[in-house]
């Protein structure tokens, strides 16, 4: 009887040993960006913002100066003590100082907003130095941009552009302002790399600004149905071969109240972007393109009479060209600039001197350059993030701008991010690897010589959880040469005897990518999330990614679609060749271009692809507009060709899977023109697609909304495709 007792024991003590060792499974609560256990998931990060070459780091409620030595950090002052030294009531009260700046680098002075009034606060003194209202003659600012020198700030409010000075003076810049005139707010759909709508120069004296007209741009019908009664609130959309806007580029100058426009020509069917001024102030200079996108040209222009001064630059293509990169000036020489360009393959810096000569190719090789972090001047050289050591990381490199030589100052792997000190002699580098979630380091590259500190090792906040396994290789392309990178999610307690049913989530279209070398290869929570369901997911950088090289983007031209679904068909065979793979149950998902991808696959493969949920999608290409629709498959007038074999509306006969089809209803990007003209031809067709719509959002789902679209998605691969396991 003893001996019975003690294994029952001995049985019982095991079994709760086991339990309590029980890893939690996801939810999307925890997974998804908008769910409500989210900010628990992600890893630890800091908030910081440079001063100088000294670094802050800007809590809610605390600021610290951080030890670039050993990355401790001493206290500088707090939300309370902040707001007695500024004399703040609740009004103006300063909530948090998330986004607090540091704007001179030889004064302590922190530079805060609140809803009311924007001040800089000294606190060595403990006192607010100056202030400036956010609310002059009543009017609520938008779009602001502050100037740190001239401390004027440029704002749009009832449709028109303001400015108002250190002194408080209010000065109106437009008069005509309205929902067809639009001034200081970013033109061309935020294309060509643009971002804003006003450009100061660097003294502040003098504000360049866009105007848009878009009255001869056609009307999309969109519809507000937060009323008793719907109301009409049209947005302007011009679609591919359409009538497009008009843009021009004026010049206000802050001491004489007086507006000048660029003398650029005929604006009819040009883009002028990547807007730039000269250091000292008197010239501007931007690039031109024709509607083709195929005739770039860098200008310049007189700030003072808006006359034309020269063209500096020219680059033509039989496909696009590009500009997405303001030309960057050399901190040292204000005569020489730097310049980027695809025109060897590969994005890569030009330097030029103001004459127009180009003086040297600063760097090259089949990489690219991601992005020119800015310059140290005691070095005379140039930071960059690139993908040099390898095709899916972006690293950290000096560059000589007197010789070319490169050098390395992170360790060499992963995938970076970060932000120079003022100098350029310190990089504030964040970086995760795809078994390391987070590292920041302090990078001193001066002597030549990259030295790290590290002020964040940031623990893995899933270790509580079962993880899946997330592996990365490559394939080749459809084209039989070209190398393509693929992530592959597995099922929670793999196991390779058995088959497993398998989604590609796929994107696909320009100026993205999916895998990449950071923590878990770059994948989503929702891949995640289904792992722990039991599905394996795959991804896979078609032809047609970024970060490539100009031949693997421009293989798309003309034709979008079509290249980037032989080479998912490739990522196709791989999986067919796996046996843990059940090719009978193979599903796809994506938004945007990616909800493009998934019908199109659905629609030229239903023998593979049993179950597709497509977000925001494309349906036909002449429906989307100017300016991304026509650099990649230029106009229906000129190439319906190629718009009547990319468009999915004569395919609707052909879908024989189960479909479902989510968008925003109030889409401004994929406008609802496209999703419903596909409904309304499937139903000609006798197909059978499901559809759900998102009242009020946009393009992509909002906040817990966002939760809710992945619980849907989510429950149609359930219903559909997992089946009886």
């Amino acid at each position: 009887m003893r001996i019975s007792l003690s294994v029952i024991f001995a049985t019982l003590l095991l079994s709760t040993t086991n339990v309590m060792a029980q890893k939690k499974l996801f939810t999307l609560e925890d997974l998804n960006y908008g769910g409500n256990n989210y900010h628990n998931m992600v890893p630890e990060n800091r908030y910081t913002a440079w001063w100088g070459d000294e670094l802050i780091r800007t809590e809610y409620d605390h600021c610290s100066l951080v030890d670039k030595q050993n990355g401790t950090e001493r206290p500088l002052f707090d939300l309370v003590e902040l707001n007695e030294w500024a004399g703040t009531v609740d009004s103006t009260r300063i909530r948090h100082f998330y986004y607090a700046t540091f704007p001179y680098a030889d004064e302590p002075l922190v530079l805060l907003s609140s809803k009311q009034e924007r001040l800089l606060v000294n606190w060595e003194t403990k006192r607010c130095v100056w202030r400036q209202s956010r609310q002059v003659n009543g009017l609520c600012e938008t779009s602001e941009d502050w100037n740190s020198q001239s401390r004027c700030v440029a704002f749009v409010a009832n449709h028109n552009l303001y400015v108002t000075d250190a002194e408080g003076r209010l000065h109106q810049v437009s008069r005509d302002g309205s929902r067809e005139l639009v001034y200081g707010q970013s033109v061309h759909r935020d294309e060509f790399g643009i971002e804003k709508g006003t450009f100061w120069s660097s003294d502040g004296s003098k504000l360049a600004f866009y105007r848009m007209d878009q009255s001869m741009v056609t009307d999309y019908p969109q519809v507000d149905i937060d009323h008793r009664i719907a109301s009409y609130e049209p947005d302007k959309y011009p679609m591919a071969g359409e009538t497009s806007h008009k843009v021009t580029v004026g010049v206000f100058d802050v001491a004489t109240d007086r507006v000048v426009y660029l003398d650029a020509g005929d604006p009819t069917d040009r883009y002028f972007t990547n807007i730039q001024w000269s250091p000292d102030g008197s010239t501007l200079y931007m690039f031109e393109l024709n509607r083709d996108q195929n005739d770039c040209r860098l200008t310049a222009y007189d700030a003072v009479s808006g006359k034309k001064k020269g063209e500096l630059y020219r680059e033509t293509s039989d496909k696009y060209v590009e500009p997405l990169h303001p030309i960057t000036f050399l901190p040292w020489d204000s005569k020489k600039f730097i310049l980027q360009s695809q025109r060897d393959g590969y994005n890569h810096l030009y330097l030029y001197n103001t004459d127009g000569k180009l003086l040297k190719q600063l760097t090259k090789g089949e990489w690219v350059v991601m992005e020119l972090m800015g310059f140290n001047e005691k070095r005379k050289s140039a930071i960059i993030l690139s993908n040099e050591e390898h095709p899916i990381q972006a690293n950290f490199h000096e560059v000589s701008v007197s010789n070319g030589k490169r050098t390395l100052i992170d360790d060499g792997e992963g995938y970076h991010r970060g932000e120079l000190s003022k100098s350029g002699r310190y990089v504030y580098d964040v970086s995760s690897a795809p078994t390391r979630p987070r590292n920041i380091d302090i990078i001193n590259i001066e002597g030549g010589k990259a030295k790290r500190t590290a002020y964040l090792r940031a623990a893995d906040p899933w270790k509580d959880y079962e993880v899946p396994t997330y592996e990365s290789g490559t394939i080749k392309a459809a084209d039989g040469q070209t190398d393509l990178y693929y992530r592959m999610v597995k099922p929670i307690h793999f196991d390779p005897t058995k088959k497993y049913p398998t989604i590609v989530y796929v994107y696909g279209g320009p100026h993205a990518h999916n895998v990449d070398a950071s923590w878990h290869y770059g994948s989503r929570g929702w891949e995640t999330y289904m792992a722990t369901k039991g599905y394996l997911l795959f991804i896979l950088d078609n032809r047609g990614s970024e970060n490539r090289g100009r031949d693997f983007e421009q293989v798309t031209f003309r034709r979008l679609g079509q290249e980037e679904m032989a080479d998912q068909m490739k990522g196709v065979d791989y999986l067919r060749s796996l046996p843990y793979v059940d090719a009978d149950r193979m599903g796809v998902h994506g938004w945007s271009f990616g909800g493009f991808m998934t019908i199109t696959l659905m629609v030229n493969h239903p023998e593979v692809f049993k179950v597709g949920v497509a977000g925001g999608p494309v349906i036909d290409w002449k429906w989307y507009e100017v300016m991304y629709g026509e650099r990649y498959m230029d106009t229906p007038q000129t190439n319906p060709e190629g718009y009547e074999q990319t468009s999915l509306i004569p395919r609707a006969k052909d879908l024989k899977g189960k479909l479902q089809i989510i968008t925003g209803y109030n889409d401004a990007t994929v406008v609802p023109q496209h999703c419903l003209s596909f409904i309304a031809a499937c139903i000609q067709a006798g197909t059978q697609p499901d559809f759900f719509v998102y009242p009020g959002e946009p393009h992509n789902m909002r906040g817990h909304q966002s939760t809710h679209l992945h619980e849907r998605i989510s429950d149609y691969f359930d219903d559909y495709l997992r089946g009886k396991e």
